[in-house]
């Protein structure tokens, strides 16, 4: 199990300081990051934290996963690793016809 934890159901009030302190309870925190909109800057209701050890992450998914936070129902689970992505996957501007 590694340590990245990803947290989803976040109320869109939760900062990142608060994230970290609720996690802190259950082990030390060595970073959170609530993801937010890059247009808007509000929360897109849910992050990702890094536990110091993966008994602390595993200790964090038990005691958090399914609980309460201002109404919104946690969910916690050890983080995915970020899938490659394409740029559009488009054979050009032209969207794969030949125009000649």
């Amino acid at each position: 199990m590694g340590t990245k934890l990803y947290v989803g159901g976040l109320p869109y009030s939760v900062t990142e300081g608060r994230l970290q302190e609720i996690f802190s309870a259950h082990g030390a925190v060595e970073s959170a990051n609530v993801i937010s909109d890059k247009f808007t800057g509000q929360s897109r209701g849910f992050g990702f934290v890094e536990m110091g050890s993966s008994g602390e992450a595993q200790k964090a998914i038990e005691s958090l996963n399914g609980t309460q936070l201002d109404g919104r129902t946690l969910t916690v689970n050890e983080a995915k690793p970020m899938a490659r992505r394409d740029n559009g996957g488009g054979a050009g501007r032209d969207n794969g016809r030949n125009r000649w």
